[in-house]
């Protein structure tokens, strides 16, 4: 999943992007509204991490300018300010959830989970198909009950592919989520990871089949041969 943080501190952003990144998550940090709006208009988001105090423009105006241009990304505010009719206004101009700052890392991770979980219409931390199973709290993964051993980048694709189910994920989406402004994966890496996941999942039943000119879907084994709906 990538996300966008915007936040106008340097020691705060850095320790976010940190632990967001040790969890798996591909953050740009920008450190305006401003900046955050040139993002968004060049570049996909799964979410957006959205200071209130920002210089210029502040964080519940950039909130309301993304609802009134028809975004739907999730966002959570996170702000130093705890009155309630800041709480209120946020959640009213169309943020997502709200946190205190100070927080727990912990429980960033749990609200950006349940958010991320809500806008892929998944209602579990759990996601599983045929024998494959996710936990994506815990951060674990089994395959006919057996863990699975699978890099950053590996877990990232395949936790993607599992939200798309039944649906095939674009090849373009999975670089997205793969990559941030600071490092480059080409198309060919997508496959890279691709083919080492086909070799841990068909053992066990699982295809992961490629869908050409578009991406890469998640069948089962009795599923192949058959076309499925896009």
């Amino acid at each position: 999943m990538r996300l966008l943080l915007v936040e106008d501190d340097v020691m705060v952003a850095s320790g976010i992007k940190l632990g967001l990144s040790d969890a798996g998550y591909t953050v740009d940090w920008v450190g305006s509204a401003e900046r955050a709006a040139q993002a968004l208009a060049s570049d996909s988001f799964d979410l957006a991490i959205v200071d209130l105090g920002l210089p210029g423009i502040d964080g519940l105006e950039l909130t309301r300018r993304l609802r009134v241009a028809g975004m739907e990304m999730p966002v959570l505010i996170l702000t130093a300010r705890d009155a309630l009719h800041d709480r209120v206004q946020g959640l009213d101009l169309g943020a997502d959830d709200y946190m205190i700052k100070p927080f727990e890392l912990p429980e960033l991770l749990a609200r950006l989970r349940a958010l991320l979980r809500r806008s892929q219409a998944a209602t579990s931390a759990v996601l599983s198909f045929g024998p494959l199973e996710m936990n994506t709290a815990q951060r674990r993964a089994t395959l006919g009950g057996q863990t699975m051993e699978l890099g950053p980048r590996e877990w990232t694709v395949l936790e993607y592919l599992l939200m798309q189910v039944p649906k095939p994920a674009a090849k373009d989406k999975l670089l997205q989520v793969l990559t941030g402004w600071d490092k480059e994966i080409t198309p060919n890496a997508i496959e890279v990871y691709v083919s080492r996941l086909r070799a841990k999942l068909e053992p066990a039943g699982v295809s992961l089949r490629a869908i050409r000119g578009f991406g890469y879907r998640l069948e089962l084994a009795e599923q192949a041969g058959h076309v499925l709906p896009q």
